[in-house]
């Protein structure tokens, strides 16, 4: 059935549906916290699967998900406190009816002042109904500001990935376009902000209205503004709403800001630093990865008391451990990387066959090249040219793994440092990539 919005009939439909619109609010509050509660600790963990997999597209998808359940959660909360608050003050009315200043007998001071500010218990009551009403609303709205906002950047990110990547560097065709395009961007995101601020002053100004159109025009489409664009305009031609608008902005702000604070036990010790002599960071023994969404970091060994006759190490695999190796072994870079986010449809168009047979043929000598640029220290005692394993560990971290001979370490207290060669045009440098303390004592 066809909605004539112009109607009476379907005005009057809306209306019926305002005044009982606080029943769907609570039921649809109610819903969605619990489902919140329930997707955040989930995509947490893929986050930090994301991260550790250096999968930067799903990282950024991830994080905006999670920003936008902290927000909605947040602001949801904040709804079902309000309308409980509402339905308690309906009820008192029920019971007690207004405020009886006569009866309360306050001196004329006081008498005053709470009637001019507070006045009918009525008032409060709707007042309530305005906030319960309109934060329902913006909580939905702020989604979509900050699906805006990654938007904007992401689209920046492509713009410099399309035109000023190293294929394109030498076109200087495509780096004029990408300058353009850049600039253009950079200017759109400044006034699309600088008008959101002052609430619409770039479309009000004269002069100003023509040079932002354009602006406008290409940005509604990008951040999706055509989606909640009557919503904005609904909230900034009533001032309730929009006061309330102004004053939720900071206090996300300053939300943010409040979570950056955290209590600090000491000046010098933390167990979040890295391992070093006197530090041992629960991420370098495998005995600690028990939870999902937790990762080795740098390298591993089994645990902090070694009893066996033998130390097995894990590396982590990352992007620039092959990039170490490419430095060391060009003939192992490929023409095409496959490296990154890609379709598994258009890599298997890519890659023919052959690529596919002697890139295989290939793993023998980037094995070898990795066991020359790693080497290990046990105190003093030099571990060269290791013997390594590609091999999942913990949660399914990719890396790659060694064991060491310790036979003849003394028992005691012992550090393990792990260096990787870099290597700069001739230049060969030594860098040390984890320190890890323990103890060795036989069985």
């Amino acid at each position: 059935m066809h909605n004539n919005y112009k109607s009476k009939a379907f005005k009057e439909w809306l209306d019926k549906l305002q005044q009982e619109s606080w029943q769907l609010e609570l039921i649809i509050s109610g819903f969605s916290v619990y489902g919140l509660s329930q997707a955040f600790e989930p995509l947490k963990i893929y986050f930090s699967i994301a991260q550790n997999e250096e999968n930067n597209v799903m990282s950024i998808a991830l994080m905006i998900a999670l920003t936008s359940c902290t927000i909605l959660m947040f602001t949801l909360l904040l709804h079902v406190v309000l309308r409980g608050l509402w339905i308690g003050a309906l009820g008192l009315r029920y019971v007690s009816g207004d405020i009886d200043y006569e009866t309360l007998n306050y001196r004329p001071k006081f008498d005053s002042y709470l009637r001019k500010k507070i006045g009918s218990f009525d008032k409060y009551i709707g007042n309530l109904e305005d906030y319960c009403s309109v934060i329902f609303a913006i909580s939905f709205l702020l989604i979509f500001y900050i699906i805006s906002v990654f938007l904007c950047i992401g689209a920046i990110g492509l713009i410099v990935y399309t035109f000023f990547s190293d294929k394109a560097n030498s076109n200087t065709v495509l780096n004029i376009v990408g300058i353009v395009l850049l600039v253009f961007m950079i200017f759109g995101m400044l006034f699309t902000f600088i008008d959101f601020l002052s609430q619409g002053y770039l479309k009000k100004n004269k002069r100003l209205s023509k040079i932002y159109f354009p602006f406008y025009w290409v940005f509604s489409y990008l951040t999706l503004a055509f989606l909640y664009r009557p919503l904005v305009h609904n909230f900034l031609d009533n001032k309730f709403g929009k006061r309330l608008s102004l004053i939720l902005v900071p206090i996300y702000f300053l939300a943010i800001a409040g979570a950056t604070y955290s209590f600090k036990r000491s000046n010098y010790l933390s167990s979040s630093s890295r391992s070093n002599l006197y530090t041992a960071n629960s991420l370098n023994y495998d005995e600690n990865i028990t939870e999902k969404g937790m990762f080795i970091r740098s390298a591993s060994i089994p645990s902090k008391i070694i009893k066996t006759y033998y130390l097995p190490i894990f590396i982590e695999y990352n992007e620039r451990v092959e990039d170490a190796i490419f430095q060391f072994n060009e003939g192992l870079k490929p023409e095409n990387d496959i490296r990154g986010f890609k379709s598994d449809f258009i890599r298997g168009i890519e890659e023919s066959s052959a690529i596919r047979k002697n890139r295989d043929s290939l793993k023998i000598e980037y094995m070898k090249t990795l066991s020359q640029i790693y080497s290990f220290k046990i105190d003093s005692l030099a571990y060269t040219n290791p013997g390594f394993l590609f091999t999942k560990h913990n949660n399914n971290q990719d890396g790659f793994e060694t064991v060491l001979p310790i036979k003849n370490v003394s028992e005691g207290k012992h550090v393990l440092n792990i260096y990787r060669l870099s290597k700069k045009d001739t230049t060969e440098t030594k860098n040390s990539i984890v320190t890890i303390p323990f103890w060795y004592y036989k069985e």
